[in-house]
């Protein structure tokens, strides 16, 4: 396994990038509003996937100056961009020009992840969208070409309403897990694991060596479908580390702060 900081695009924001050896595709991360590479849950997905063959790429959508600027944390299209200038700028790099791209989106970067692919068309061979907000998509929804997973939590029910609303006008072929008794941020034992487990499963099952991605509206596939969650489940790592944490650092830590004001309609918790 290779890791390293890196500084992406031309706004050099800061990224750990993470290379198994013979990768198989590489998997760039859009964090939620209040968030940034550093998100546990997303570093969490990240370390399943380098179990699986798989590179990932965690990086700050935005600078520490402009992550100040309410406006820029719901500002959709310019952190679309942001992705997009990033899964060009991983064409660039030496071991990574010929990896396909994934792209992993959690709360408000679900809809950024569906709109860099939409302004990347072909670059992009599969997206996995936990706990999304993809109608903040928008008109980009029809044009998202990539196999899309969006995965919800059975009792995110707004978050989940959502997610139907945007799946009937997308193209692509699309699937809906829904994660039984999971709520927005996956805190429930053994739920980000489940999330962790499919995404891999679907970035691997849809990498171009395996299997062509065809596009259209006959290529649409949607279902709806309850992930069996076994009850006598071990302690999810996630746990484990929880509790590693609070050992060695008991003080509690706030969440994101909730969304407020007129810029983004809809039911919305803060995602990390």
């Amino acid at each position: 396994m290779q890791e390293a900081p890196v500084l992406v695009g031309s706004h050099h924001l800061p990224g750990s990038l993470a290379v198994p050896s013979g990768a198989r595709a590489l998997v760039l991360f859009a964090h939620g509003s209040g968030s940034s590479r550093h998100s546990p849950r997303n570093q969490h997905v990240a370390q399943l996937l380098h179990a699986h063959g798989l590179a990932t790429l965690l990086f700050d959508l935005l600078s520490t100056q402009e992550g100040q600027d309410r406006h820029l944390v719901f500002d959709i299209p310019l952190l679309a961009r942001r992705m997009a200038e990033a899964i060009d700028w991983a064409g660039r790099q030496q071991g990574l020009t010929r990896l396909p791209v994934g792209l992993f989106g959690a709360s408000t970067g679900a809809a950024a992840a569906l709109v860099a692919s939409a302004l990347r068309p072909g670059r992009v061979h599969a997206i996995v969208c936990r706990g999304g907000r993809p109608d903040l998509a928008g008109a980009a929804l029809p044009a998202v070409t990539a196999p899309t997973l969006m995965i919800v939590g059975g009792a995110d029910q707004d978050v989940l309403d959502l997610n139907e609303q945007a799946i009937a006008r997308m193209r692509a072929p699309t699937r809906l897990k829904i994660i039984p008794g999971a709520t927005h941020l996956f805190e429930e034992p053994g739920t980000l694991d489940r999330v962790a487990l499919l995404a891999a499963q679907w970035f691997c099952d849809h990498a171009p060596q395996r299997s062509a991605v065809r596009t259209g509206p006959q290529a649409k596939r949607v279902e709806r479908e309850t992930v069996e969650m076994s009850a006598a489940a071990a302690p999810s790592m996630m746990e484990r580390r929880r509790g590693e944490e609070r050992r060695r650092w008991p003080r509690q830590v706030a969440s994101g702060p909730a969304r407020q004001g007129p810029a983004t309609p809809g039911p919305f918790r803060a995602g990390r």
